[in-house]
């Protein structure tokens, strides 16, 4: 893989990353790290570093909510879920996501015309 091809399949994950996150807390709450190890379980590798901005930004835009739990080794904990709001976000971005897959995908196999 080149510079640039690695490159470009980071930004196409960055990009799907709310995504991603949004479908994960729809399963229920989770911590940071639960977050990650489902990302990284689906070869879409993610440092914490890269999740924390972002987790920010949706709290922000209230998709998401969290809570600090006691933690039984070290610091207590905050544990995402998903708000109504965040609720609607999913599904807007599910839409877009398919329609976007599908045109994409259009372009490898062209009707005849």
């Amino acid at each position: 893989m080149t510079k640039e091809t690695a490159a470009s399949t980071a930004q196409m994950r960055k990009g799907v990353l709310e995504l991603c996150i949004l479908r994960i807390l729809r399963q229920g709450e989770a911590y940071t790290s639960d977050i990650v190890g489902a990302l990284q379980a689906v070869d879409l590798l993610v440092v914490e570093g890269t999740i924390y901005p972002l987790l920010t930004r949706m709290n922000n835009a209230d998709t998401l909510t969290y809570r600090w739990a006691e933690s039984p080794s070290g610091p207590p904990r905050k544990y995402y879920s998903m708000t109504p709001q965040g609720e609607r976000v999913l599904e807007a971005l599910e839409a877009s996501w398919d329609q976007f897959v599908d045109s994409v995908n259009s372009l490898s196999n062209p009707t005849p015309g």
